[in-house]
């Protein structure tokens, strides 16, 4: 019996090329012509993970296909963690705004836009970056967020549900990412992990 409820709360993650479907809500939203990859550079990665509810749900991200089994390793890690993840779904869910993903408090990967305040292409861009629980962890300039209910969460000293902790940079560091927590100067983002760390 004890074997049984091991398997039943054990961690299942795989990466897999877009099924006709993903690629049919993806084109036109969080995917266009002109975006730096194609379609088939790109992998659907579902993982298993902590809710706030402390029950194990399935998520899903779009990744690079060069990063996707990295991507399983550290939800795996997140995972033995106990890491709480609100909702993990694709930002095509929300229209591919990047906004209403955050109001959702949704973690999200793979997105055809240019990096914030920007005109050159973000890391989500290329399937190399990863924002989790961003209403926990927001982008923070000159110590303000666009988003009001992250603002209790400006204080980082006071450790709370779905806050990026040492053991999770650690996870990412793991398979050479960075965290947009570490960046210097007036603007952090808390939520932000990348291949290249920005």
């Amino acid at each position: 019996m004890i074997a049984a409820l091991v398997a039943a709360v054990a961690f299942h993650g795989s990466a897999a090329p877009l099924p006709p479907s993903v690629r049919a809500q993806m084109v036109g939203k969080s995917w266009q012509p002109g975006c730096p990859v194609a379609l088939d550079q790109l992998r659907l990665v579902r993982v298993s993970h902590y809710g706030f509810d402390g029950r194990v749900q399935t998520g899903v991200l779009v990744v690079n296909a060069d990063v996707a089994s990295d991507v399983v390793r550290v939800f795996r890690r997140l995972y033995e963690l106990r890491f709480p993840i609100r909702r993990m779904q694709l930002v095509d869910t929300y229209g591919a705004s990047d906004f209403r993903s955050i109001e959702a408090d949704n973690t999200s990967a793979f997105n055809c836009r240019r990096a914030t305040g920007s005109t050159h292409w973000s890391e989500h861009a290329f399937g190399h970056a990863i924002d989790l629980d961003p209403l926990e962890n927001p982008y923070v300039e000159n110590g303000l967020t666009s988003h009001r209910r992250s603002v209790p969460y400006l204080d980082r000293s006071h450790l709370r549900r779905g806050m990026v902790t040492p053991a999770v940079v650690a996870a990412f560091r793991a398979i050479g990412w960075g965290w947009g927590g570490d960046w210097s100067g007036t603007v952090k983002d808390y939520q932000h992990f990348s291949l290249s760390g920005h």
